[in-house]
């Protein structure tokens, strides 16, 4: 299927067809699930690319969101959709030095992007640490490694070119992913395998996707077949 490439080149997405916008939507559903919205609250979504989730979270629970990427392209698609008082995109390097050095957030959120990050993940947590607020919460979906069709893509360099991926990523296990948030100094980690919907499957196979994949998710050695992990934790007090 059509993917969608960054200005340099690389893919960053897929073209939302159906199954990507269902599987988009269910993701941003579970970010808001993670959320307790009784009182007003800042949201960050990292890589926010052409902004769905972002705008489908703002319109969805009145949150104040900031969406944020590096490719300027991607942000100008953003902002034209139909502004929203409680949204912002804006391009910004969360990893740079004095990056939103006067914002903190109750949530950071980000589909798909720490395994972008994964020779300097360490500093990455640490920055993402920085910018949370008191017993502020990170929730991420990251491709997993033991999902076939991501083991074909991320380990083998054939397909890795073909796929048109970054030098710097990979995807990662559970394991390696809550070393990395311990080493941070996160609390409350939980890492639970998500999602069998694949972007780009035909419409049919959908809904029988997303029945199975509620089953998938709960059986022990087959939910490592899941195309996600589903990632949470919390800042601890300094």
């Amino acid at each position: 299927m059509a993917s969608i490439k960054d200005d340099r080149g690389f893919n960053q997405g897929f073209a939302l067809v159906k199954s990507t916008e269902v599987r988009m939507r269910r993701r941003a559903d579970a970010f808001v699930q993670e959320m307790d919205l009784k009182q007003p609250r800042e949201i960050l979504e990292i890589g926010c690319g052409t902004g769905e989730i972002a705008y489908w979270i703002a319109e969805q629970t009145g949150a104040h969101l900031l969406g944020i990427d590096l490719c300027i392209p991607f942000i100008k698609q953003a902002r034209q959709r139909p502004p929203l008082p409680n949204l912002q995109y804006q391009v910004i390097d969360f990893n740079q030095p004095g990056s939103l050095s006067e914002q903190t957030f109750d949530y950071i959120i980000g589909n798909g992007i720490l395994h972008h990050l994964y020779y300097t993940l360490p500093a990455a947590l640490l920055n993402i640490r920085r910018l949370l607020k008191p017993d502020g919460k990170l929730v991420f979906f990251e491709p997993n490694i033991y999902n076939p069709y991501c083991t074909l893509i991320f380990t083998v360099p054939f397909l890795r070119v073909k796929s048109r991926l970054e030098p710097t990523e990979m995807a990662f296990s559970k394991r390696f992913i809550v070393q990395r948030l311990r080493e941070a100094n996160f609390t409350e980690i939980h890492v639970a395998y998500k999602d069998f919907l694949l972007p780009g499957v035909p419409n049919i196979l959908i809904n029988p996707l997303i029945l199975s994949g509620n089953i998938l998710e709960h059986i022990p050695v087959l939910n490592k077949m899941a195309q996600s992990l589903f990632i949470k934790a919390k800042k601890s007090h300094e």
